[in-house]
């Protein structure tokens, strides 16, 4: 039976089931080390939670293609498979929340980020009152940093300064929001921007699955997923949109490779999701590229393509493909679509 995502705001069970099973995943010691992964410093086994910080951490300097610049394109952002690869992620958090939670009816909830920008991105937004405001370190909420309570909320896992490496640390979270441009934005995305993507329509004449997205398949390719993901439109005076714009507007851990260290991480991008669910219910189950796209180009994007996690192996079994998550309604519905 399918679960039901829920908004965040309008449902306490769920809220305070999200910060009990975030709390526990940052507790649980799995099987893996830090040496595992090449991050420098002691071997040190790395907590549940912290194994999707990891992951996503190194997937963004994985290019597409293997020799190409991540910057340009990587295995999970700036192309087609950004909206797929996140989905995987969010099913994965799901089902060990779901785990140590002891309830297999557990369903992310989403933070609509838009509602918020449509009332002038309030510092003080109902959320920043369940789940914390902005610090450095953040000292409110269920994942306040307390140094001398051993079960405190921990950032343990951190981008270097050139965003390109792994490495160990141990302080609290950190948010900063609204601050100026190049370093940071001052609003939240607002209704009219959604909308804006959701009723992109390519040129007449166009493939059906161009709506998705079109090559280069790069931040430079017209279609929904680069509105959604937030490099389009190109507008001097709006330099992030959408996806990008929140975690730019959070700031602190929210911004770096790895941004999962913010537990708002998941609210957002499962809001997100839900908006490209109301894409796909809108449009149907179209993606781009196909499997005729070359490989040495696009390997990692195509639509039978694995997803697969930073240690080589498949993520969620064999049907982990963009293909295959196009239709989760047997996994998961929302109660309410854009």
């Amino acid at each position: 039976m399918a679960v039901v995502r829920r908004n965040i705001l309008t449902d306490q069970t769920a809220r305070d089931d999200y910060v009990r099973g975030i709390l526990l995943l940052k507790q649980e010691v799995g099987r893996h080390t830090t040496r595992q992964f090449g991050i420098a410093g002691p071997d040190t086994p790395v907590r549940t939670y912290d194994l999707f910080v990891i992951w996503h951490g190194k997937t963004m300097t994985t290019p597409i293609p293997p020799h190409g610049n991540p910057m340009v394109r990587n295995a999970a952002h700036r192309g087609p498979i950004f909206l797929p690869w996140h989905r995987v992620m969010l099913g994965l958090l799901e089902a060990n929340l779901q785990r140590v939670l002891h309830k297999p009816d557990f369903a992310l909830p989403y933070w609509d980020w838009s509602a918020d920008g449509d009332l002038g991105s309030p510092a003080d937004a109902a959320i920043f009152g369940h789940l914390g405001g902005d610090g450095d370190p953040v000292t409110t909420g269920p994942f306040a940093y307390h140094r001398t309570d051993p079960a405190t909320f921990t950032v343990r896992i951190e981008s270097d300064p050139s965003g390109m490496r792994l490495v160990q640390t141990s302080r609290g979270l950190r948010r900063s929001f609204a601050q100026p441009p190049p370093f940071g934005w001052r609003t939240l995305p607002t209704g009219a921007q959604v909308k804006g993507a959701l009723d992109f329509a390519p040129p007449p004449g166009a493939a059906p699955a161009d709506r998705y997205d079109v090559r280069d398949f790069n931040a430079s390719s017209e279609g929904f997923r680069n509105r959604l993901e937030g490099w389009l439109p190109k507008d001097p005076s709006q330099p992030v949109h959408l996806h990008n714009q929140v975690h730019v507007w959070i700031g602190g851990d929210m911004g770096p490779a790895t941004s999962p260290n913010d537990p708002l991480f998941y609210l957002h991008h499962c809001n997100v999701d839900r908006i490209w669910q109301g894409w796909l219910k809108r449009y149907g189950p179209l993606y781009a590229p196909d499997m005729t796209a070359p490989a040495a180009t696009y390997l990692g994007e195509r639509i039978d393509d694995p997803i697969v996690s930073p240690l080589g192996t498949v993520t969620s079994g064999p049907a982990a493909t963009p293909r295959s998550v196009l239709d989760l309604s047997a996994v998961y519905t929302y109660d309410a679509l854009p």
